[in-house]
């Protein structure tokens, strides 16, 4: 007998699936067009919106820096804004995952989770590629977000 897939399974299925139809976008900064551009939290809130049918949030300007002066974490703040915390332990594919890159600095950098070791992530002058969750990946994350479970909306 089978289980039945909940609709938050369901969900993360369709959010893995769609990341990995945005590979090869290009690298560009605030963007968030499959085949034309994304940074990675375009990459995110684009494929939110490919599978929720809406933008998540109308982000302000951002600039590479954001947060390196004040110390605030703008990125896990505005994701934890409209997503819900996991623990990184308990990730699973459709789940974002938030990388701290330099010990001490914010967090800047996310990417979606699209199988057990896998994820998929916009790089600075890099295409939009599915990298090895490796050891060295694996020590940079601080935390991970789900998506809440909501209904598609209509055209996008």
């Amino acid at each position: 007998m089978m289980a039945a897939v909940s609709s938050g399974d369901a969900q993360r299925a369709q959010i893995a699936a769609e990341a990995l139809r945005w590979l090869g976008t290009p690298y560009h900064h605030r963007a968030a067009l499959r085949g034309v551009g994304c940074d990675c939290l375009g990459l995110v809130r684009g494929v939110w919106r490919a599978v929720v049918g809406i933008d998540a949030v109308d982000l302000p300007g951002y600039t590479g820096d954001w947060g390196d002066v004040t110390g605030v974490e703008v990125l896990i703040n505005g994701l934890a804004a409209h997503l819900d915390p996991v623990h990184p332990s308990q990730a699973e594919p459709g789940d974002v995952l938030v990388f701290r890159m330099h010990p001490g600095r914010i967090a800047k950098h996310c990417a979606i989770l699209t199988a057990p070791r896998r994820f998929v992530h916009a790089w600075e002058a890099t295409p939009v590629t599915e990298a090895a969750l490796s050891n060295w990946w694996q020590a940079r994350v601080v935390t991970a977000f789900r998506a809440r479970v909501m209904a598609k909306r209509g055209g996008v």
